[in-house]
């Protein structure tokens, strides 16, 4: 499994495992199964068991086309609807611990998703997702030709960590939260946070912290009230443990 350099926007590299072309199959297959199934359940019982299929011996080709794409248009729209809902994630993505990322590090949005999804046409419908294979594997970012267009790539999730290397922080049961905005910023935004953060630290780069404040400040509307960035930040980062462990 090769390994993905991401840039963010604080300059800083962070490396993450590309998942490999047997998960993103896999991702793919379930996906399918998924789709199959449901098309299987609405053929038994809209056109099957409802009798919606009789009625085609009354339509035009155009009318019955237009049933047709009706009933399956949620299979149409699994991919960018699912993505788009859990950040990068359909089930099989879900299942297979993989997961669709902006080359920068942050989250991607649905333009992203859609681009990615406009370009199965030629990724995966055409030559029966040969192209798609072969781009994954010969890239330098294992990207299918939708993730090169869209500035996304696939990462697993299957890394072996522990706390000091995910956004948990350590906090007492006592523990009393001093910025509730903090839930404006997404896991992934935290993350980032915090690997920048202790990097910079390790660093001595005082102005890498100071950049890190302004934006984090910028994007919450929190205003720092202490005296330190440097604490500044690691409230930040045990304020978010604290509300995401409460919903």
């Amino acid at each position: 499994m090769s390994e993905l350099s991401i840039t963010t926007t604080q300059n800083v590299v962070i490396n993450f495992k590309a998942a490999s072309v047997g998960d993103r199959m896999l991702a793919y297959f379930i996906d399918l199964i998924i789709k199959i199934a449901y098309g299987i359940v609405v053929f038994t019982v809209f056109f099957y068991y409802f009798g919606i299929k009789d009625l085609f011996n009354e339509l035009d080709q155009w009318s019955i086309f237009a049933i047709i794409l009706f009933f399956y248009f949620p299979v149409i729209i699994y991919t960018i609807t699912l993505e788009s809902i859990f950040e990068g994630q359909t089930f099989g993505k879900k299942l297979s611990k993989i997961k669709v990322v902006k080359l920068d590090g942050y989250q991607a949005g649905f333009g992203d998703y859609l681009m990615r999804w406009f370009f199965r046409i030629i990724d995966i419908s055409i030559m029966n997702g040969i192209i798609a294979i072969t781009t994954v594997v010969t890239s330098k970012n294992n990207q299918r030709l939708g993730d090169m267009v869209a500035g996304t790539a696939v990462i697993s999730l299957k890394n072996d960590v522990n706390i000091s290397h995910t956004i948990l922080e350590e906090i007492g049961e006592a523990y009393i939260p001093t910025y509730p905005l903090v839930i404006k910023l997404s896991d992934n935004d935290v993350r980032i946070i915090k690997e920048t953060f202790e990097r910079a630290q390790l660093k001595h780069d005082f102005e890498t912290v100071e950049k890190l404040v302004t934006k984090v400040e910028s994007v919450t509307g929190i205003k720092n009230q202490t005296d330190s960035k440097a604490d500044f930040v690691r409230v930040i980062l045990k304020d978010y443990n604290f509300y995401t462990q409460s919903m």
